[in-house]
C-alpha cells in the first residue's frame, strides 16, 4: 500500500508501460488504416477527412514518431491536429461538410434503408454527432482572427 505524497508535492504519475512490438505494429497498421481512409474521404464527399486524420495522428503517436512528425508537419493535416490537441477545435468550414455528408448519408438511408427503425437509428446518431460537432469552437482560445478554414 502508498502513502500518501507529502503536502505541498506534486503527485506524479506513472510511467506507461513501453509497448510490445506486436502493439507498436498493430498501431502503425491502424494509423496507416486510417491515413489512407482520411485521403480517401479528402476524395469522397460522404467521407469524412478529419476524424480519420485525428485517429491516425493518435495511432502514430503510439508506433511512429517519424508518421507523427510528417502528419504534424503536413500542411493540410497539420493544422487540424494542432488545432484539436490544443483546444478541440473543429474549423466552421469542416462542420458544414460534415454536416452536408451526414445530410446526405441520411437522406440515402431513409430513402433506401429497410427496417425503417435502422435507418432513424442512424439518423439519431447522425443528428448527436451533429450537435456535438456545432458544440466545438471554431478557432483557439487565443486567435483574435477567423478560422483558418
Amino acid at each position: 500500500m502508498q502513502s500518501p505524497p507529502p503536502p505541498g508535492s506534486t503527485p506524479t504519475r506513472p510511467l506507461a508501460a513501453p509497448l510490445s512490438q506486436l502493439m507498436r505494429w498493430v498501431y502503425l497498421g491502424l494509423a496507416l488504416l486510417f491515413l489512407l481512409l482520411g485521403l480517401i474521404g479528402a476524395l469522397v464527399p460522404v467521407l469524412p477527412t478529419t476524424p480519420f486524420i485525428l485517429l491516425a495522428a493518435w495511432a502514430a503517436a503510439r508506433s511512429s514518431p517519424r508518421l507523427l512528425d510528417w502528419l504534424e508537419n503536413h500542411t493540410a493535416f497539420g493544422p487540424m491536429i494542432s488545432d484539436w490537441r490544443h483546444g478541440g477545435v473543429v474549423g466552421r468550414r469542416a462542420k458544414w461538410w460534415a454536416t452536408g455528408a451526414m445530410s446526405v448519408s441520411a437522406t440515402y438511408l431513409l430513402y433506401a434503408v429497410r427496417p425503417l427503425w435502422i435507418a432513424l437509428l442512424a439518423l439519431a446518431c447522425m443528428v448527436a454527432t451533429s450537435l456535438w460537432l456545432w458544440r466545438r469552437p471554431e478557432r483557439l482560445p487565443s486567435d483574435a482572427g477567423p478560422p483558418r478554414d
